[in-house]
């Protein structure tokens, strides 16, 4: 009687082992690649200065100079434009004055015909969904003050930021 129950116990304990033998015989795996791309937000210009040589006080000038935004990231962006005091001129959106001059935008969409006027704190819209490797193509217009103290050549700089 004891060797029936040792013989059956043996049987269930081989039983027990050849079974999860076959279950590791029948696994099997597989992988999956995960892979990402960092999003860059990146804008180029050129050229990178535009001259507008000697002008008059109180006067316009607008070079024909064409600057290039290029998106050189690797997403559709969005260009922002704004421009900034001088050393001794103050920018203003709305009219030129004294010591106060206006720096203004045109876009190539709009035949450089209608020139907006930069703000030095708040960004303007230059273009919407360029798409990578795309450009938007824009000219640049000085208005001097109506009057000035100092007569020493200024420097202003026009900012392009580029968002998604």
């Amino acid at each position: 009687m004891k060797s029936k129950k040792f013989l059956a116990i043996a049987g269930i304990f081989s039983l027990a082992v050849f079974s999860i033998g076959l279950a590791a015989i029948g696994a099997d795996t597989q992988s999956v690649t995960a892979t990402v791309t960092p999003k860059n937000i990146s804008v180029t210009v050129s050229p990178g200065s535009v001259d507008y040589g000697t002008v008059a006080i109180n006067t316009e000038s607008a070079p024909s100079v064409i600057i290039t935004a290029s998106n050189n990231g690797n997403v559709a962006e969005n260009f922002n434009i704004k421009g900034s005091n001088s050393t001794n001129w103050t920018l203003s959106d709305t009219a030129a004055g004294a010591d106060t001059f206006m720096h203004k935008f045109a876009k190539s969409g709009d035949s450089y015909a209608a020139y907006t006027a930069l703000h030095n704190t708040n960004y303007t819209a230059l273009a919407t969904a360029v798409g990578t490797s795309g450009s938007q193509l824009f000219k640049l217009k000085l208005i001097t003050p109506t009057s000035t103290a100092t007569y020493a050549q200024q420097s202003t700089t026009v900012t392009i930021q580029a968002t998604e």
